[in-house]
């Protein structure tokens, strides 16, 4: 790929970060993420902003997600925050879909502009198992994202699939359902952490953590660490 434009991309890259990062401690003050009634208020911002222009939030929002995942933003803190939002069902579609467009977007970006640099810098992380990918990419990289990525980093997830060549159909197919499990988890952390800030004044560590909305999420999230374990072990042995 032509020098200059990898030099344009990364300005562009720092910009875009930049900018993200100065919306963010200019909104939020990060010496109060411990005062309780802080986090309420600045939560409720964000609520009032999506019920006094529902259609623009949901695309502001929107956008913002494609932006994130383009510049290899973790999903988690995402998720939740689209639970706290929109809540279990409605959150869970909103990410999905964000998230689903952001990855295949960054996959093409990088397919067709960073294959090589890709290839040095990440085969050796899949050798033993390329072969597996090659033979159903789709199955195998399905099952790789519900258990959720064999604790790669979610960036480097969604540029694997360079290094085999993946049909973008099938990318886009394996990454909507193999979201699914991940997401759902971690939006319904954010819905029930909605639930119990909209409903208790100064709620204690552990009114939070034996709430079910709370708890409950925790345990799927241990129960995915096993199943993504024992999945590791059938479908991807060396």
């Amino acid at each position: 790929m032509n020098k200059n434009f990898k030099n344009i991309f990364a300005v562009i890259y720092l910009i875009c970060l930049g900018l993200i990062l100065y919306a963010f401690f200019s909104l939020v003050d990060i010496t109060e993420l411990d005062n309780y009634s802080y986090i309420r208020d600045r939560s409720q911002v964000l609520l009032d902003f999506k019920n006094s222009n529902l259609l623009l939030f949901c695309v502001t929002f929107f956008l913002f997600i494609i932006v994130w995942i383009l510049l290899l933003g973790f999903a988690t803190p995402i998720a939740i925050i689209t639970g706290y939002i929109f809540g279990k069902f409605y959150g869970l579609i909103f990410a999905i879909l964000g998230f689903s467009t952001g990855c295949t977007l960054l996959y093409l970006f990088a397919k067709y502009y960073f294959s090589e640099l890709i290839q040095k810098k990440l085969a050796y992380k899949i050798d033993n198992i390329k072969y597996l990918f090659n033979r159903n990419e789709f199955f195998y990289f399905l099952i790789f994202r519900m258990a959720g990525g064999g604790g790669i980093p979610f960036a480097i997830q969604n540029l694997l699939p360079v290094i085999f060549d993946m049909k973008v159909k099938n990318y886009i197919f394996a990454t909507l359902l193999g979201l699914v499990p991940t997401t759902f988890i971690s939006v319904a952390l954010g819905s029930g952490l909605e639930k119990i800030i909209q409903n208790n004044i100064n709620p204690s560590f552990f009114d939070i953590l034996f709430s079910p909305d709370i708890y409950l999420p925790l345990i799927g999230f241990v129960v995915l660490i096993l199943i993504s374990y024992f999945l590791g072990k059938k479908f991807f042995k060396k």
